[in-house]
């Protein structure tokens, strides 16, 4: 269950009335009922290479299986990056009955200027179908809307992943069409569905 992901190109925010950057203070801990959303660390790096090694987790995304832990913990290090630079970068999905950091999503990219964004995520694919996601994805986007004071909300998919459309539909947004070999992945043209919600329809 995936939507694009977090090795893409990310925008600087510069400060302006009603936006949080996101870094120290843009990526608070979120709770849900299964739920913590929290920062990504270092230690994260065996759970999070767990799913990013699975090649059906990395079908439906524009980065390569994880072949290695030191791949896991390349990306992890831009991550922090991120966080440091107060770059959009993803909170870590974790599960309280047991701790274990099983996704991660998050905005992937933000525009100030027209206060809108995007959103991104990836889950283990043990933890397909269970609704964990679409609970994730709501939280973000009550963060984007009630503390970021975004007007916009949009997520992408690829066109036969079936099941990260369904999460966008049950988080409430609506389908704006169809992106016709929007992205070259693995040598391949992709078409590529949007979604999106707005603060009024929140």
């Amino acid at each position: 269950m995936l939507s694009f992901s977090y090795f893409a190109l990310y925008y600087y925010l510069k400060p302006s009335k009603g936006w949080m950057l996101m870094g120290s203070a843009g990526v608070p801990t979120l709770e849900t009922e299964r739920l913590l959303l929290r920062k990504i660390t270092m230690e994260d790096a065996y759970d999070m290479f767990a799913y990013c090694s699975d090649e059906e987790v990395a079908k439906y995304v524009t980065w390569n299986a994880h072949k290695n832990i030191e791949d896991t913990e390349t990306f992890i290090a831009s991550i922090l990056e991120n966080y440091q630079d107060h770059k959009p970068a993803p909170w870590g999905i974790v599960l309280k009955e047991n701790n274990r950091l099983i996704g991660t999503v998050g905005f992937t990219s933000m525009n100030p200027i027209h206060h809108s964004a995007e959103i991104g995520f990836a889950l283990s694919r043990n933890n397909w179908g269970k609704g964990i996601m679409t609970e994730a994805v709501k939280e973000i986007i009550k963060y984007g809307f009630e503390t970021l004071h975004l007007n916009r909300i949009q997520a992408m998919c690829f066109k036969d992943n079936i099941a990260s459309e369904r999460v966008m539909i049950k988080s409430g947004m609506s389908y704006e069409g169809l992106h016709r070999q929007k992205i070259f992945n693995n040598g391949r043209y992709i078409d590529v569905k949007l979604y999106s919600i707005l603060k009024e329809e929140y």
